[in-house]
């Protein structure tokens, strides 16, 4: 598979992911001493925040490129290269803990399973994603321009699973989850500087431009920029259409 995350340019100009995610941090309520996986860590900065709170936190991500750069981060915490579709743990953490992951994660019974084995009875998971209709602006813009620009494009290439919380909650309860906690919101999110859509796209749509020529990519992307500022661009500040699901649940 290849590896499309660019761990500098998300650490320079996507910083908002794990600020954002600290909020998440506080349902986790963690206990000094508890175990905590991080799904989707990143690059670690949210599982570095787990353990300066006195979990022993080990953080997962699909990317070899995230990782190293969390190892070298941190390395006071524990990462490692893993797909959450089937994470390698058998009841060994009180708490499951993913923030702007699990909507990357197409097969979601799947890692909704591999949470649930992963937690000792009793456990639970606090995560937050990408909801339905997240980013509904950006993608149908980009969309248009790569098929105008005679790209073919499929529906099953959309590289999101955004879901409603009835769909995400039922599959949590369908593995043996208990649901107490669910939302669904708005969250419109300032992107960083004049580039900012730019960046965000770059960042987050590699894998829709995989053997595509570069300058048909940056022809697409310019076209999507340009075609998205009257909804996007306010007061000098480009701000993405982001819509988010909370859930915590218990084994």
């Amino acid at each position: 598979m290849t590896d499309f995350w660019n761990a500098t340019l998300y650490d320079d100009k996507h910083a908002f992911v794990s600020t954002y995610g600290e909020s998440v941090i506080e349902l986790v309520e963690v206990t000094k001493g508890e175990h905590v996986l991080d799904i989707g860590c990143g690059t670690g900065d949210l599982a570095n925040t787990l353990h300066e709170r006195g979990a022993y936190v080990v953080g997962v991500d699909l990317s070899a490129n995230m990782i190293e750069q969390a190892s070298a981060k941190y390395p006071h915490v524990t990462f490692a290269v893993a797909d959450a579709t089937s994470l390698p743990y058998a009841e060994q953490f009180d708490c499951v803990f993913s923030n702007a992951a699990l909507h990357w994660m197409k097969e979601p019974e799947a890692v909704a399973t591999s949470m649930y084995n992963s937690l000792n009875n009793g456990g639970r998971i606090v995560v937050e994603f990408g909801g339905a209709g997240n980013v509904e602006t950006i993608t149908t813009e980009l969309i248009a321009q790569i098929r105008a620009a005679g790209i073919t494009y499929r529906d099953e290439q959309f590289p999101w699973y955004f879901p409603t919380i009835g769909q995400y909650t039922t599959i949590l309860e369908r593995v043996g989850f208990r649901v107490a906690y669910a939302c669904h919101f708005d969250r419109p999110t300032p992107l960083d500087g004049e580039e900012g859509l730019r960046n965000w796209l770059d960042m987050f749509s590699g894998s829709l431009f995989d053997g595509i020529a570069p300058h048909v990519k940056e022809r697409v992307f310019n076209e999507t920029v340009a075609h998205s500022r009257d909804k996007l661009y306010k007061d000098g500040t480009w701000v993405a259409d982001y819509k988010r699901i909370r859930i915590v649940a218990y084994k």
